[in-house]
């Protein structure tokens, strides 16, 4: 018998996996944290002998390396992938034992990138399950165009091929476990459900299910934007990661803020936006740690600039930390728990916002005001409000200057990116008002919203 343990990164919407038999066991794509893995090895009473990479990842810095060093197990990669350490080239075709009856098949799947490969389990030959890391995905693949503007094309129809290829090999039972496409940036879209196989995908996936020139520029037209940070993954992945440290960052107390504030350092502060706007440090920001804080502060974030965080709790400070060090953000300069008022000196007030809904700006009227969209073009282009600026939230720091003037009312799809907008506005000392509402009820409030 054979296991198979799912890992999941909610966060970046990633998975990783650890498959095995009674003995032994395979770790795939691991996250810089390890110790998740470790601990799944550890209740399964196995020994982790190999550590495999289905490419080298853009959206995340691995753990492989580290998880093959201290398991002494052999860290299997792509053959093609251009790497400046010591590892297990992998070519198509090329089999590893597993356990007694189980091994993994190396089958290369060029697409997501040029040397992506995908590897089958097979329990005595009987494949069983696929791990397709970013290339077929639950009903969708992953995006092509992370590597080089000339290649995306190309690659686009790789994707195609390659998904072919493991449909035609493989039987329709076949479990296919993809590591991204549960939110990540690096599917082409949004994973429909939580589960499939081989003979689902021939169903309901474009890339089986339409012709080459039709899928390609189905594909190449909905491609979305690129996280910035994701320039920073590739080549810390293709060096090696050092490992991580995840101990507790330098205490910061108010005076420490304030000088990190007006040094023009990075305050994060972690608590939910409800809270955040009834009272919090002039000057700092809010990036829920219950939200894609890993996501969207690295894509926000000058890269390297130093970052203190202030969380409520120490649990949600090093839960932050764990996602952060994911994407390479590896030592926040300093820390501090509690509540604001701790973070303020003692004569200094706290900031503050008004939070609203879109029933809320309906009442109001937009005569006078600011209403700034903070959602991605391809939102945007599904609906928007007449007359509203669109700053997406990704670029909104370095283009805080083209926001009119006026009170500004800003809005994203749910609220947790209008709460980032927010923050950012209040600490540039513009009046803002959060709406804290999905954009779906922007029609049933009795705004006009309008397409194209």
């Amino acid at each position: 018998m054979f296991f198979i343990d799912t890992i999941e990164l909610k966060g970046l919407g990633n998975r990783h996996y650890l498959a095995g038999g009674g003995r032994t066991a395979v770790a795939v794509d691991p996250p810089r944290d390890i110790d998740q893995v470790l601990a799944a090895a550890a209740r399964r009473g196995v020994r982790i002998t190999h550590v495999v990479e289905t490419h080298i990842h853009n959206d995340y810095v691995t753990g492989g390396l580290e998880l093959a060093r201290l398991t002494g197990a052999r860290y299997l990669v792509p053959a093609g992938a251009q790497v400046s350490f010591a590892r297990v080239p992998v070519a198509d075709g090329d089999t590893v034992a597993v356990d007694a009856g189980l091994e993994l098949r190396a089958v290369a799947t060029p697409g997501h990138t040029p040397h992506h490969t995908a590897y089958v389990l097979r329990e005595e030959g009987r494949p069983v399950a696929a791990f397709t890391g970013g290339s077929l995905l639950i009903g969708t693949v992953g995006r092509p165009d992370l590597v080089e503007p000339r290649l995306t094309e190309r690659l686009a129809r790789a994707q195609h091929a390659s998904a072919h290829r493991l449909a035609a090999e493989l039987p329709d039972e076949t479990s296919v476990l993809p590591t991204h496409g549960f939110g990540s940036f690096c599917s082409s879209a949004q994973a429909e459900g939580d589960a499939t196989t081989i003979g689902v995908e021939k169903k309901v996936n474009a890339a089986l299910t339409q012709d080459v020139d039709s899928f390609v520029a189905g594909l190449l037209a909905g491609l979305d934007d690129i996280p910035a940070y994701y320039a920073h993954m590739g080549p810390a992945n293709a060096g090696g990661p050092a490992p991580v440290d995840l101990t507790p960052p330098a205490v910061a107390d108010a005076r420490e803020i304030a000088a990190r504030l007006a040094a023009g350092e990075w305050v994060v502060d972690l608590r939910n936006r409800v809270a955040f706007a009834e009272g919090h440090v002039a000057g700092s920001f809010n990036f829920e740690a219950d939200g894609k804080i890993a996501t969207y502060l690295a894509w926000m974030i000058p890269w390297g600039k130093p970052v203190t965080l202030l969380a409520e709790s120490p649990e949600q400070l090093a839960a932050a930390q764990r996602e952060l060090v994911r994407v390479g953000i590896d030592r926040p300069a300093a820390a501090a728990t509690g509540a604001p008022e701790q973070w303020v000196a003692e004569d200094a007030a706290l900031a503050s916002f008004p939070r609203s809904t879109f029933a809320g700006l309906a009442a109001r009227g937009t005569d006078g005001i600011v209403v700034l969209d903070v959602r991605r073009d391809s939102e945007r282009a599904g609906g928007h409000l007449p007359g509203s600026v669109h700053i997406p939230i990704h670029e909104l720091h370095r283009r805080l200057g083209e926001v009119p003037a006026g009170t500004v009312w800003v809005h994203c799809a749910g609220g947790m990116r209008a709460a980032i907008a927010a923050s950012l506005l209040d600490a540039a000392g513009r009046d803002v008002v959060a709406v804290d509402d999905g954009f779906d009820a922007a029609a049933r409030a009795g705004l006009t919203v309008v397409t194209g």
